[in-house]
């Protein structure tokens, strides 16, 4: 059996009170893909921190080609071979991809080493394996490529020099479908160069589709680590969370008796989508389905009065309603949760309590004061009813993880007792578990009265969720599926084939 490239032995973390990581020990192999899953908090990104140099182990040792290696920086990582795409993209947006991928080649005034020539020459080289998948031109602007081409850049930074193992976290996780086909034939371009590839991710259907090798971890311990194609997805969820979980997805709805809750006729947004009807009954979870692109999140938008439509109405119980903004919205009972929790949901400076009090502050003020105390309450209610995880109502958010963090901007969303919640991406960068929750939260909310829209790329969820499926193709709805109707083959044919 071929030897090792990477190997951590008893490697442990500790942050404070927290011990991330204990005695974890495993081994990584060139020409290979070896996942690393686990729920959040496990311990992922410690270990994968330790390895690119951000963090150093508190004991044990990493092993590069048999040789204990000390790895004190991100720098140092690099030069032994050890690149490491994050998940938020850190180029910078106003040089090229060329001045990108030789920052070390520029002197403090960005004032290039070498001749751009020289740059220029390099870098197409560099690129010349991924040219037929990212078409990037090396003197092109980082702010001109697409997220999926940005990402691109990121991994050929990272492969500068003799690089040996690169880690991807979360690399698909602003990625379409499209786009993640691409990243996983570059995936299995530098496989097949005899790289070592450490993947991070929380789309198991995806662990499937790329990985050699999975090794689990939960509460800062390695729980096992199996060949893919020995481990079922039921299995994998089990060791992830430590218990069973046959019911990921609620029970559907079995009939649409319901009244309808909210009704769209005619709908449209000038230059973005036209023509979407559809109805909302008591009971029911209607999904909304598309390429990203494709206008569902317009639609929304629209609906909530956070763009503003061209034509068609929105009536709730029969009413017409006249929403001029989201403040109007709300006022009706209609909320409208993001797909960008951090830069549109949530105050990451501020704690829970202000976090969920924040859109009905009436209900915890008086004579227009805050009451500490009040809000203190409010949010202890939703902490313990959604499970979160905190120490403290006064934890500041940035300190959660993205599955507690989301369960943060749900219950602030909750705190006025909506009529209609629209859930755009819910349960997006969060791990199996706390899906789950979201999931069980969504039928629950349906089966208390309130009208449900989750709109989502992972296929899966839509399928194992929704009870009817409303269908985008540029910026015109081109179907609504429903019951034995829903499939993901059904979906993609809708999603990616014109209707003409």
């Amino acid at each position: 059996m071929e030897n090792p490239i990477l190997e951590v032995r008893k490697v442990s973390k500790r942050f404070g009170a927290t011990q991330a990581l204990s005695g974890i020990d495993l081994s990584f192999y060139p020409g290979s893909v070896h996942a690393i899953i686990g729920e959040n908090g496990a311990g992922k990104s410690t270990l994968m921190n330790i390895i690119g140099g951000v963090h150093q182990a508190d004991s044990g040792e990493v092993l590069l080609e048999g040789r204990e290696v000390k790895i004190h920086d991100p720098h140092d990582a690099l030069r032994m071979g050890i690149g490491f795409v994050h998940q938020e993209i850190a180029l910078c947006q106003q040089i090229t991809v060329a001045e990108n991928i030789h920052m070390p080649m520029l002197d403090d005034a960005g004032r290039p080493l070498v001749a751009f020539k020289e740059i220029n020459r390099v870098t197409r080289e560099l690129l010349a394996d991924f040219d037929s998948h990212a078409h990037i031109n090396p003197r092109q602007k980082v702010s001109e490529l697409s997220v999926s081409q940005q990402q691109v850049v990121e991994i050929v930074k990272a492969l500068t020099g003799n690089c040996k193992v690169l880690i991807l976290d979360e690399p698909t996780a602003a990625l379409t479908q499209t786009e993640t086909e691409v990243l996983f034939r570059i995936i299995q371009t530098l496989k097949a160069k005899g790289l070592a590839i450490l993947y991070i991710s929380h789309r198991l259907a995806e662990i499937y589709q790329i990985a050699d090798t999975i090794s689990v971890l939960r509460d800062g311990q390695l729980i096992g680590t199996r060949p893919a194609s020995q481990l079922d997805q039921l299995s994998l969820v089990h060791m992830m969370v430590g218990r069973e979980l046959k019911d990921i997805y609620p029970d559907k709805a079995h009939d649409r008796t319901g009244e309808v809750l909210l009704e769209v006729k005619g709908l449209a947004m000038e230059g973005v989508f036209s023509g979407v009807d559809f109805d909302l009954r008591r009971g029911e979870i209607l999904g909304f389905a598309g390429l990203v692109g494709s206008g569902r999140t317009e639609v929304a938008r629209a609906i909530c009065g956070l763009y503003r439509k061209s034509a068609g109405e929105v009536r709730l119980g029969g009413r017409r309603l006249e929403i001029r903004s989201y403040k109007d919205a709300i006022r009706q009972g209609l909320v409208y949760l993001t797909e960008n929790r951090a830069s549109e949901g949530l105050f990451l400076e501020m704690n829970v309590a202000n976090n969920i009090s924040v859109i009905d502050l009436d209900a915890v003020a008086r004579y227009r004061l805050i009451q500490r105390k009040a809000e203190a309450s409010l949010a202890r209610r939703f902490v313990e009813e959604m499970q979160i995880k905190v120490a403290s109502v006064a934890q500041k958010l940035r300190s959660l993880s993205g599955g507690n963090q989301q369960k943060v901007l749900v219950s602030k969303l909750l705190t006025i007792s909506p009529k209609v919640v629209i859930m755009d991406e819910p349960t997006r960068g969060i791990d199996i578990g706390a899906k789950t929750q979201i999931y069980h939260l969504l039928r629950r909310l349906s089966a208390e009265g309130v009208g449900v829209i989750m709109i989502s790329s992972e296929l899966p969820e839509v399928v194992g969720v929704c009870d009817r499926v409303l269908v985008m193709y540029e910026g015109r709805q081109c179907g609504i599926l429903e019951g034995g109707q829903i499939d993901e083959k059904s979906i993609i044919q809708l999603a990616c084939l014109s209707p003409n």
